[in-house]
């Protein structure tokens, strides 16, 4: 019995975290065998309004108005709306200085989703977008966008998330950076074989008419939007040539900040993503979901923590398989302790950081689950420091 539970969690360590990606690769290759290429309409140019929520930006909100009125897109198209409710400082003030933009400002901080639904009763156009206000985005995102919305199964477009990395990255941008990436990747290889399972809150499009209020305390907002989009049948596309960059977490504190914050949104969304665990209703969707997502939150995570203990428990067999597991698993959390040491004392070795980073982000899924129990994660975003 207990073999067998030692592999049954070596298998699903493996698959969340490297199976998946090579089963979907693969699937998606088979799948191109067989389809042709897309055209897409460059002329294609519906309306857009492109909203930013933000709260205490006024360090770096200029920047980004700025950035936003250089976007690549026909200015009459394009609506700019900056939503700043609950902010302190004077990020409101450096706003209204644009009078192109529509600057939307109450005292109360009552949460990002609820700014965002206030923020979509000013939205009068097919189209709607949502970007983060400490990102920059390419020029060409909003039209790289909007090119997939020909296709009327589309009903929302996620852009890619990049990470700005330095010459003196530390554990937190080393590790964000790398898992990004990969990240990415599957991002990309989701969309070609069916569909997102979880957009990319720092870049993310709508059919205005797909979006829906969401309750009050919703802690994920893009990933709760974008897979009731899918839920109802339409695609959620990933586009790589639309960008959102940001720098890392300023450290790996404020990263466990975040990812704490991520985990206990994550076991919210599960409960009240119902449909998503049905195979029969859309198998495509609920495979991938499963795969991707819900793997990472709950079993895989667990299943390291049991893989330890039995570990341990088989050594008294004496076979050479489960020593070896067992000293690679020794090596491997000794050296993220070492990640953790160096980081600490400012030290940059980068290979350290990735092992350090990974147990970071699984030591979060229990953290955020504790979190999401005790019912006391805000819903309140706390704007995490950057590098």
């Amino acid at each position: 019995m207990l073999e067998t539970i030692f592999w049954i969690c070596i298998f699903i360590v493996f698959y969340s975290y490297l199976g998946y990606g090579i089963v979907i690769y693969i699937l998606v290759n088979i799948k191109n065998k067989f389809t042709t290429n897309v055209k897409y309409d460059l002329q294609f140019e519906p309306e857009v309004t492109l909203v930013v929520p933000c709260f205490n930006e006024a360090e770096y909100i200029e920047d980004k108005i700025k950035n936003s009125l250089l976007l690549d897109y026909p200015q009459n198209k394009l609506k700019l709306i900056f939503i700043s409710d609950g902010s302190s400082d004077d990020t409101h003030e450096r706003i209204k200085k644009y009078p192109t933009i529509v600057a939307l400002h109450e005292n109360e901080r009552s949460g990002k989703a609820v700014a965002m639904n206030r923020a979509m009763k000013f939205v009068t156009t097919p189209i709607v977008a949502f970007c983060d206000a400490n990102t920059i985005l390419n020029k060409e995102a909003i039209r790289e966008l909007v090119k997939h919305y020909k296709d009327p199964h589309v009903g929302a477009v996620t852009g890619e998330k990049r990470i700005i990395s330095t010459n003196k990255e530390g554990a937190s941008t080393a590790g964000e950076g790398i898992y990004w990436k990969y990240e990415s990747l599957l991002k990309k290889l989701d969309s070609d074989f069916y569909s997102v399972v979880g957009a990319a809150g720092e870049l993310m499009s709508y059919r205005t008419v797909l979006y829906k209020e969401l309750p009050l305390d919703t802690l994920l907002d893009d990933l709760m939007q974008s897979m009731q989009i899918a839920l109802n049948g339409y695609r959620v596309i990933y586009e790589k040539n639309a960008w959102a960059a940001e720098t890392a977490s300023a450290n790996v504190k404020e990263e466990l900040k975040r990812k704490i914050r991520i985990s206990a949104g994550a076991w919210q969304s599960m409960l009240r993503l119902g449909k998503a665990f049905n195979p029969f209703h859309n198998f495509k969707l609920f495979f991938a979901f499963i795969s991707h997502r819900v793997l990472r939150w709950t079993l895989a995570p667990f299943s390291l923590l049991i893989l330890i203990i039995i570990n341990i428990l088989l050594l008294k067999s004496g076979n050479i398989i489960y020593t070896t597991f067992f000293f690679m698993q020794i090596a491997f959390y000794a050296l993220a302790l070492l990640g953790w040491y160096l980081e600490n004392k400012k030290i940059k070795v980068k290979v350290l950081f990735v092992p350090y980073y990974f147990f970071i982000m699984n030591l979060c899924v229990f953290l955020g689950l504790f979190r999401f129990l005790k019912g006391n994660q805000s819903v309140s975003w706390e704007r995490a420091k950057r590098a």
